[in-house]
């Protein structure tokens, strides 16, 4: 285990962890997580709000962006987050990139004027970016009267939620945290040659990647501009992220009776994998902050860039 939070950073974690001992263990309980969590939450989750909340600058909404591969616990670091800044007097709100998926219907058009991989969502380009842009400067700007609906995607029907049911936000935002695989990501410069099968067999003339990429190099520019911070749960490799979801799968079949074999997922994460590898390769060196996990998903180690 290392990190690096400043000295009273670190100082100022452990009197925080034992003020909030009461909602820490009321945390882990409602998530379902392991006793052990709590070493996650001293070490590391607790030191990272109150790092990220020293940048926030008065008068200016601090914009996050927390990047990490599937499994990799964005959701429950931004629970988190979100848990402890309500304590210290901030207010945030937070939504994911997969709340802006484009619908269904959106996506089949997709693959019908561009490419067929298109129709899966996931990859840059089934996203709406102007949804994206339009709720962030929202919730930036809220003057505290006007309620600001934030967008919700329902995987399990693979639609976009009904406006009318998503959730809302009233009040001035402190923090906004954007969470998801790819936040962050950039263009990939290292040409476009087949990587793995999916590429090989469905996309030979690289119609449906140098798409992908170009959506990085325009729009998702756009769309991640707004950040302040930018945080990497960096997953050691390629590997983790498909035995990960192949764990998160198995679940989902035992509790729902159905779902995808393991080489119905081997081909859904071979969508990812070419930007997985990019990420893997040049966000390290440039996001604020990098955690680094290991094989079993804990957190191995805090680095500031």
């Amino acid at each position: 285990m290392a990190s690096e939070w400043p000295t009273a950073i670190t100082e100022q974690a452990e009197r925080l962890c034992e003020r909030l001992r009461s909602e820490i263990d009321d945390f882990i309980s409602d998530h379902q997580l392991p006793a052990s969590f709590r070493h996650q939450v001293e070490h590391y989750y607790v030191p990272l709000a109150l790092w990220l909340a020293e940048r926030k600058e008065s008068n200016k909404t601090l914009v996050v962006g927390i990047c990490g591969g599937q499994g990799s616990g964005k959701s429950t670091l931004t629970d988190f987050l979100q848990l402890v800044w309500e304590h210290l007097g901030f207010r945030s709100a937070g939504f994911s990139l997969d709340d802006i998926y484009l619908t269904r219907i959106e996506r089949r058009q997709l693959a019908q004027q561009v490419h067929p991989l298109l129709e899966t969502r996931g990859v840059p380009g089934t996203h709406d970016v102007s949804l994206g842009l339009e709720t962030i400067s929202r919730l930036c700007n809220s003057d505290g009267d006007t309620e600001i609906a934030i967008p919700h995607f329902d995987k399990s029907t693979d639609e976009r939620t009904p406006e009318g049911l998503w959730p809302r936000h009233r009040g001035p935002v402190d923090i906004l945290l954007f969470e998801g695989w790819c936040v962050g990501a950039r263009p990939w410069e290292n040409g476009s040659e087949p990587i793995n099968a999916l590429e090989r067999e469905e996309d030979s003339r690289g119609v449906w990647r140098n798409y992908v990429n170009a959506q990085l190099e325009g729009p998702y520019r756009q769309l991640f501009a707004p950040l302040d911070t930018l945080v990497m749960l960096k997953v050691p490799d390629m590997a983790c992220v498909l035995e990960w979801r192949r764990l998160q799968e198995r679940k989902l079949r035992a509790r729902r009776g159905s779902g995808m074999s393991d080489d119905e997922i081997a081909r859904f994460v071979q969508h990812y994998e070419r930007i997985t590898r990019n990420l893997l390769a040049e966000m390290p060196s440039r996001a604020d902050c990098v955690l680094e996990l290991g094989r079993d998903h804990q957190i191995r180690r805090a680095r500031l860039n």
